[in-house]
């Protein structure tokens, strides 16, 4: 799964838009689709934006004996 779903399925469970995520982290809906589209969104931004959903960010690996690193 692309962080561009990732992000469209946790907008959708939060009830808000793109745009309205975008005002909460502090950047332009344009800067924010763009960054979403070309897939630069760094760590700390997911970070904030996991924040202004209620939520948190965690980024992992998981193998199938359950060991996540």
């Amino acid at each position: 799964m692309t962080i561009e779903q990732k992000i469209k399925m946790a907008l959708s469970y939060s009830g808000i838009s793109q745009a309205e995520l975008a005002r909460r982290i502090g950047t332009t809906p344009s800067n924010l689709n763009q960054k979403v589209k070309r897939n630069t969104i760094t760590k700390e931004e997911m970070e904030r934006i996991a924040t202004a959903l209620g939520g948190m960010w965690r980024a992992e690996f998981v193998f199938e004996d359950g060991t996540v690193i």
